[in-house]
């Protein structure tokens, strides 16, 4: 139910996705080497956007310093 199946396919026909019915031996260790890449763009990319990240509103860390100074000037 639901299931093709298997059918004689071309052998000559490329597909990146692997083509018909594929299961390679080493789906394991290729998942784990693309994870840890996308990990690594993803971070970089993080990195990059965090240190380009600019706002007109003060965060409220600079916010409580901003009035703490006033707090000291005035005493």
């Amino acid at each position: 139910m639901g299931a093709v199946k298997r059918f004689p396919y071309p052998k000559e026909v490329w597909s990146p996705a692997g083509g018909w019915w594929t299961r390679p031996a080493n789906w394991k260790s290729n998942t784990v080497i693309v994870a840890a890449g996308m990990s690594v763009i993803i971070a970089v990319v993080w990195k990059i956007s965090a240190e380009r990240e600019w706002s007109k509103q003060f965060t409220d860390g600079e916010y409580k310093e901003l009035k703490f100074a006033e707090n000291e000037k005035e005493k």
